[in-house]
């Protein structure tokens, strides 16, 4: 299985979060916000700027130094 950080996904592809790579302050933020640990995501928008996906049914836009740390695998 193939793992990749969240930034490396085109618009409409979905994944699983497998883990969070990042310090206790991202991860935190990051749980916080909904990415657990098998959440399903969809991107929405990764062209410039945030990286905007869908997570449990809501937008949420992540900086790219926040999306490099969302480790997935595609579904």
């Amino acid at each position: 299985m193939q793992y990749l950080s969240l930034s490396r996904l085109s618009p409409g592809e979905k994944c699983r979060v497998k883990k969070i790579a990042a310090g206790a302050y991202a991860t935190k933020r990051l749980y916080e916000m909904g990415f657990n640990t098998d959440a399903t995501v969809q991107v929405l928008k990764n062209d410039r700027g945030p990286i905007i996906v869908s997570l449990s049914g809501n937008k949420v836009a992540l900086g790219r130094g926040l999306a490099e740390k969302v480790i997935i695998h595609k579904l």
